[in-house]
């Protein structure tokens, strides 16, 4: 799937952004409140091999092709999973930082990020074990665009940093189980 074959995301005004996200701020908090393990989540995604390397995956109603480049034995129809990681990151984190701009009562006009990742494949092909599987480091540039000071944009940095949940993914060791079926 190229970007002109993705889905087209409905323009939103910034006064819809607010009513949507103060509507489900408001709707979550109402059903914690009545059930607190109502904010216990559980995420499940599927995939099937395809093609030479390639994923079908399927998350709810939606299906997505993850593959590699032919230099890692792909077919190159679609981005890798390191770019989907870095993607994930890149979307939770706008997520975020609209959700607490609005809690904070920070405008903020534009958001975009570039995500690099640093990864050496010798482990995955076998050729160190030494080193890491996964990214050694990741940095993120966050353009933000408004009328806000420095210090309110760092403040809205700190709340993000604290509350995205793709970034604590990246940031801190998650207990993985695996089993072969």
């Amino acid at each position: 799937m190229t970007l002109t074959d993705a889905p087209t995301v409905p323009a939103s005004t910034a006064d819809e952004r607010a009513r949507r996200l103060t509507e489900a701020g408001a709707a979550w908090a109402e059903r914690i409140a009545a059930n607190p393990s109502a904010a216990d989540l559980t995420y499940t995604v599927t995939g099937q091999g395809a093609g030479s390397v390639a994923s079908e995956i399927r998350a709810g109603k939606h299906r997505f092709i993850v593959d590699e480049p032919a230099a890692l034995a792909g077919d190159d129809v679609a981005a890798s999973p390191v770019e989907f990681a870095l993607g994930a990151l890149i979307s939770c984190q706008i997520v975020v930082y609209r959700l607490y701009a609005q809690a904070l009562g920070i405008v903020v006009d534009d958001i975009s990020i570039e995500a690099q990742g640093d990864l050496n494949v010798t482990k995955l092909f076998g050729i160190d074990e030494s080193g890491r599987a996964g990214f050694s480091s990741v940095r993120l540039v966050v353009s933000l665009t408004g009328p806000e000071s420095a210090e309110r944009y760092d403040e809205l940095r700190a709340a993000v940093d604290e509350h995205c949940p793709v970034l604590d993914l990246f940031a801190n060791p998650v207990p993985v189980s695996v089993s072969l079926a």
